[in-house]
């Protein structure tokens, strides 16, 4: 097991430093730039997408990483294999994030199966990322050693709320035993401070603070008359 205190994260803020496929950001450099940046703005963490990403912020950016490997953009597509898994982890992730729903997977392991083999190769921690409490429970049980609520609202059981889903962080919170992670449309400081206040043992933070395209639009849209 990799030797990281989880207690690193409590109370802080992770960046999500991620590119849309087609964007002019999207190039591990410049991730790992603006991971770097994060550094001093004062993030206890970094989350980040794609072999290349992982292994330059791995290099640069001494923090706790969560990696993970975005493979198609429609139902189980966060790190959605074992293999995908496995090379996040040996790109230098210190914490995998997978697709922690109960969908099935594309290879065919259940979410249990695939932390198991994830941790007995590599040592890793693991995050599922979840959309509903249901989900959480489940893999918690499976053996995941973190759960984030990053898919609620992107799947068939929950709304998509107007920020992140409050209600599914107090609940999982309440129930598990493990760290329960808030992310999901945090676009705001008071909403991070909200997601800490309903029990939230870290937040991540991605598009308010690493996209400049949505950023901008949030602004253009306002002085539109």
């Amino acid at each position: 097991m990799i030797d990281l205190d989880l207690s690193l994260l409590r109370g802080g803020l992770i960046v999500s430093c991620q590119a849309y496929p087609g964007e002019p950001m999207r190039h591990a450099e410049t991730m790992a730039q603006i991971a770097e940046s994060a550094v001093r703005g004062g993030a206890v963490g970094i989350r980040a997408q794609g072999i290349a990403d992982v292994r330059l912020i791995h290099e640069r950016v001494a923090l706790p990483q969560i990696g993970l490997w975005k493979d198609g953009d429609g139902g189980v597509f966060i790190t959605p294999t074992l293999d995908h898994a496995l090379a996040v982890a040996r790109a230098g992730a210190e914490i995998v994030a997978i697709d922690g729903t109960r969908r099935d997977r594309p290879d065919g392991l259940s979410l249990a199966e695939t932390v198991r083999r994830l941790r007995a190769e590599t040592g890793v921690l693991v995050m599922a990322d979840v959309g509903s409490v249901a989900d959480g429970l489940a893999a918690a049980d499976a053996g995941a050693d973190l759960v984030g609520t990053t898919l609620c609202g992107y799947t068939d059981e929950r709304p998509k709320t107007d920020g992140p889903d409050l209600e599914v962080l107090a609940e999982l919170v309440a129930r598990l035993d493990v760290p329960v992670v808030a992310e999901g449309r945090v676009h705001s400081p008071a909403q991070a401070s909200a997601c800490i206040d309903a029990g939230a043992y870290a937040v991540v933070v991605g598009t308010a603070i690493t996209h400049p395209a949505t950023i901008t639009g949030w602004f253009a849209h306002a002085v539109a008359r």
